[in-house]
């Protein structure tokens, strides 16, 4: 699997019909990327409640990093500790406008994220693991609803 970058590795995930521990490690540091990202992309939007807004996405994308933790102790038996590498998350750099267009570009990665979370859960043996896949795909769709509020607000130019 391809993990040189957070877009390599995404996009390796995308392709997977399922998850064993490797790839759900991939998916924890994506995690964690993605909830580093949109805090920064928070620091960029002038409007506080657009930018309070997509600051809860990033805490559940930590969620999401959690409920992935506990997914690999069940499926290794034992606690998983992530690695200091792992927690860092992949070098993602936000840029330095952020705008209506690019989160809409974030909206369409957030709903195939939810597609790629249920597909992953449906192909998964272990009910727990299957589970906490699900709920982690529902708060995509979630974040992407959260987006969309944002794009309102900053066109209303509050």
């Amino acid at each position: 699997m391809d993990e040189r970058d957070f877009r390599s590795a995404a996009m390796a995930l995308a392709a997977m019909d399922h998850l064993g521990v490797p790839e759900l490690r991939t998916l924890y540091k994506l995690e964690r990327t993605a909830a580093r990202l949109y805090e920064r992309l928070a620091d960029r939007i002038d409007d506080g409640e657009a930018a309070e807004l997509v600051r809860r996405n990033a805490r559940e994308e930590l969620g999401h990093a959690n409920r992935v933790c506990r997914a690999l102790t069940l499926k290794t038996g034992h606690p998983f500790q992530p690695t200091p590498d792992l927690d860092e998350g992949y070098p993602v750099e936000a840029p330095a406008m952020v705008d209506a267009a690019l989160l809409a570009a974030v909206v369409a990665g957030e709903r195939a994220g939810d597609a790629d979370y249920q597909r992953w859960a449906d192909a998964e043996p272990d009910p727990e693991v299957a589970r906490l896949l699900r709920a982690s795909g529902r708060e995509e769709a979630g974040h992407a609803d959260r987006f969309l509020q944002a794009i309102d607000l900053l066109g209303a130019g509050h």
